[in-house]
């Protein structure tokens, strides 16, 4: 797989707000927003997309999904509500090869919020 966007967040090369980062994952704010709150959550294996998970991939894939419920508490958005999405493929909105999840919350969400990658 090619260097992504994501892939250069990740290494530092280009400046990111930090959301959440260990050894596996890694957590930030989109710089276009979505909704109030908008962090991409990115594993730091590049897999291309969901269909691209294999067996060795599933706990990171459960332990995202972990950093989004502690993001969602300590953001602020646990509470009222919050909306986690992953955008697979070309026809589903994906435009960087590079799994990653968005939590957005912070206000009323209406349908398909931020379901667009074109704010990563």
């Amino acid at each position: 797989m090619s260097e992504t966007i994501f892939t250069k967040i990740i290494q530092g090369d280009i400046p990111s707000r930090k959301a959440f980062e260990n050894e596996r994952i890694y957590a930030f704010h989109d710089i276009q927003p979505a909704a109030p709150v908008h962090v991409l959550i990115v594993p730091k294996k590049p897999i291309p997309s969901l269909n691209d998970i294999a067996d060795e991939d599933l706990a990171v894939i459960g332990e995202i999904h972990r950093v989004a419920v502690q993001l969602a508490e300590e953001l602020g958005i646990a509470e009222s509500g919050y909306r986690v999405i992953n955008n697979c493929g070309r026809d589903g909105g994906q435009t960087v090869p590079h799994l990653h999840f968005h939590l957005l919350g912070g206000g009323k969400l209406g349908a398909l919020t931020g379901a667009s990658d074109s704010h990563a």
